[in-house]
């Protein structure tokens, strides 16, 4: 991904890179006859090629750019894995090189598959403990202030508002062109400490989005590794609390690939890591993901420790006092979570209550999060025979989720069809069918 940023910057294409790095082979005596496809390889499955050809690739790159760039500068370093412990001036490379090629729609960042295991934890460790950033101040390029970094968060605002109306599918490219050609080049820019911090609060906020659109589009790898650098950009800020949020999307992301013990650790992490730092909604927010994931691993008593504490705290939040990005924690939000907690643990009398109230505090929530309100009480309506209401229910949902592009939303959409039709084969169910097969393109399976 470095490699392939330089690349860009240096405005070579694959054949005349490898051009030249055969000619600087031949001025070192060596024969090389590398062509397009060996640049793309050492791009797409960042492999790092043999002998002293990768001090050969940083020498072309020097000498194109004008800059010495060493070999952690173009990640063809054998050594510690890019993102892992690196300083803050690799990180924030890592980041732009992230932006650039995403914004070049990059088929080997597109096929990325998210971490699992210690790797997917290394990142959330690093935020937790020291050594944290002393002073982030950089000294080259143009300078950077205060009206810059107030660019940065009007645009998170306004590219999160168009999410949760039109989906994370068609706001995606154009979130990503914004971090490309205006968040990058004041990152690495010149900057004061303070200002800097500012930046990276503001930056990181966009990078998280950015991995949300992600996550919405189905793109799970890309999601991850936005998630990993708004976590580096936020402990360079200093603000824990946003740090926290970062956590709270890898436990969500965590939740839906059905790593529901890592879902615990994360929110367990955030909890204390940012203890003292986190608003009310993002604690009300952890606890309610650690239900969903002590429910799905069976465990009753975890499940509703969790929705005590979640529930206890939710009274506590008070919506002008919320950083921006917890705006998502509506009146209803937590209510929703619980009755799908319930659901798996089949209490469905109690989740149908939640749902309900979710359901009726839906004035207060946005287009989004009025169709997972609605698809929950849907699904548990079928799960309790209740058909016609259910499938009543899941066509107010489908007139709230008209517009969107979202896999999320979409495979939410098709779980409620399905959950419908299993249990009748009435007209309203039918109806429901063929409606979602017209929205999604996903026709219901005979059974």
């Amino acid at each position: 991904m470095l490699l392939d940023a330089l690349i860009d910057e240096a405005g070579m294409s694959h054949d005349g890179f490898a051009s030249r790095v055969n000619q600087a082979g031949c001025r070192h005596g060596l024969v090389l006859l590398y062509d397009h496809a060996s640049v793309r390889r050492w791009i797409r499955d960042a492999t790092v090629p043999r002998g002293r050809v990768p001090e050969l690739i940083c020498e072309v790159l020097s000498m194109r750019l004008g800059r010495t760039v060493t070999l952690p500068d173009a990640g063809l370093d054998r050594g510690v894995a890019e993102g892992d412990g690196t300083p803050l001036a690799k990180a924030v490379d890592a980041a732009t090189a992230l932006w650039r090629s995403d914004f070049k729609q990059a088929a080997a960042l597109r096929a990325a598959q998210p971490l699992q295991g210690p790797a997917a934890i290394a990142p959330v460790f690093e935020w937790e403990n020291p050594p944290d950033d002393l002073d982030v101040a950089r000294q080259a390029g143009d300078r950077v202030g205060a009206k810059q970094v107030r660019v940065l968060q009007a645009a998170r605002l306004r590219y999160e508002r168009m999410y949760r109306e039109a989906g994370g599918i068609p706001v995606r490219p154009r979130l990503v062109e914004f971090l490309a050609e205006h968040a990058a080049p004041l990152v690495r820019g010149a900057y004061d400490d303070p200002t800097g911090r500012d930046l990276y609060r503001a930056a990181g906020g966009l990078a998280a989005l950015a991995g949300i659109c992600a996550y919405d589009a189905d793109l799970q790898g890309i999601a991850q590794r936005y998630f990993f650098q708004a976590l580096r950009m936020a402990k360079a800020s200093g603000d824990q609390g946003f740090g926290g949020y970062v956590v709270a999307l890898l436990a969500n992301q965590a939740l839906y690939r059905g790593s529901n013990r890592q879902v615990i650790q994360y929110a367990e992490t955030a909890l204390r890591g940012a203890r003292g730092s986190l608003s009310p909604a993002l604690i009300t927010d952890l606890n309610a993901l650690q239900a969903k994931a002590y429910a799905r691993i069976g465990d009753r008593g975890g499940c509703h420790a969790s929705m005590s504490r979640a529930e206890d705290m939710s009274a506590r939040i008070r919506p002008a006092e919320e950083p921006p990005e917890t705006s998502y924690v509506q009146v209803g939000l937590v209510e929703t979570q619980h009755a799908d907690a319930l659901r798996t643990l089949g209490d469905l009398t109690a989740a149908r209550s939640y749902a309900q109230q979710s359901v009726d505090a839906a004035a207060h929530s946005h287009s989004r999060g009025r169709v997972h309100r609605l698809a929950t009480l849907a699904t548990i309506l079928a799960g309790q025979g209740e058909a016609e209401v259910a499938a009543e229910t899941a066509t107010v949902m489908l007139d709230q989720a008209a517009g969107m592009e979202s896999r999320r939303i979409q495979e939410r959409i098709v779980r409620v069809r399905d959950a419908v039709t299993g249990v009748s084969d009435g007209r309203a169910a039918t109806e429901l069918a063929e409606r979602v097969a017209d929205m999604t393109g996903v026709p219901l399976r005979h059974r």
